[in-house]
C-alpha cells in the first residue's frame, strides 16, 4: 500500500531539479554495450568475436551436413534412376568436391541393393516359390485351365 502512494506522490524534489536527478538516469543507460554486459572493452570485443566465429563454424557444418544429404539424394536418384535435381546438384557444388556419404547411410543403401539384387536373381525367384503355398498355386492353375478351355469352346465350333 505505501508502495502505490509513494508511486502515485512522486518523490517531491525530483520536480525540483537541482541536479541531482537526471544523472542516475543517465548512468542507469549506459551507452556503451560492454559495460551493460559487465565487462571491460577488450573481453567485450573478444566475446563478439568468439560469437561471430562460433557462428561461422554451426553454418558451416550446418552446409556441410544439407551437402551430405544431397550427395545421398543424388546416389539414390541414380540407384532408382530417377530425375536428377538441381538444387542438390547446387549444394553439392557450394559445398566443394570433399562432400562424402555419412558410412551408416551408405551401409543402410548397399544393404537395400544386396537385397534387392537378391530378389531380383534367379535364386531369388527359386526362394519365392518355395514360400509360396502349392495348393493355391494348383487351384489358380486349373482355374486358368478351365477358363481358358471355356473360352476356347465357345470361340471355336470344333471342341
Amino acid at each position: 500500500m505505501a508502495f502505490l502512494i509513494k508511486s502515485m506522490i512522486g518523490n517531491p524534489l525530483s520536480g525540483i531539479g537541482l541536479g541531482g536527478g537526471g544523472d542516475k538516469e543517465e548512468e542507469a543507460t549506459p551507452s556503451d554495450p560492454a559495460k551493460a554486459a559487465g565487462m571491460t572493452r577488450e573481453e567485450y570485443e573478444e566475446y563478439q568475436k568468439q560469437v561471430v566465429e562460433e557462428k561461422m563454424e554451426r553454418d558451416a557444418d550446418f552446409l556441410h551436413k544439407k551437402a551430405e544429404r544431397a550427395t545421398l539424394r543424388v546416389c539414390l536418384r541414380d540407384k532408382y534412376r530417377l530425375p536428377k535435381s538441381e538444387q542438390d546438384e547446387n549444394m553439392i557444388e557450394m559445398a566443394g568436391d570433399d562432400v562424402d556419404v555419412p558410412e551408416e547411410l551408405l551401409k543402410m543403401v548397399d544393404e537395400d541393393a544386396t537385397e534387392e539384387e537378391g530378389k531380383d536373381s534367379i535364386m531369388g525367384q527359386i526362394q519365392n516359390l518355395q514360400n509360396m503355398d502349392m495348393d493355391q498355386l494348383k487351384e489358380k492353375a486349373s482355374a486358368t485351365v478351365t477358363e481358358l478351355k471355356s473360352k476356347a469352346e465357345e470361340k471355336c465350333s470344333l471342341m
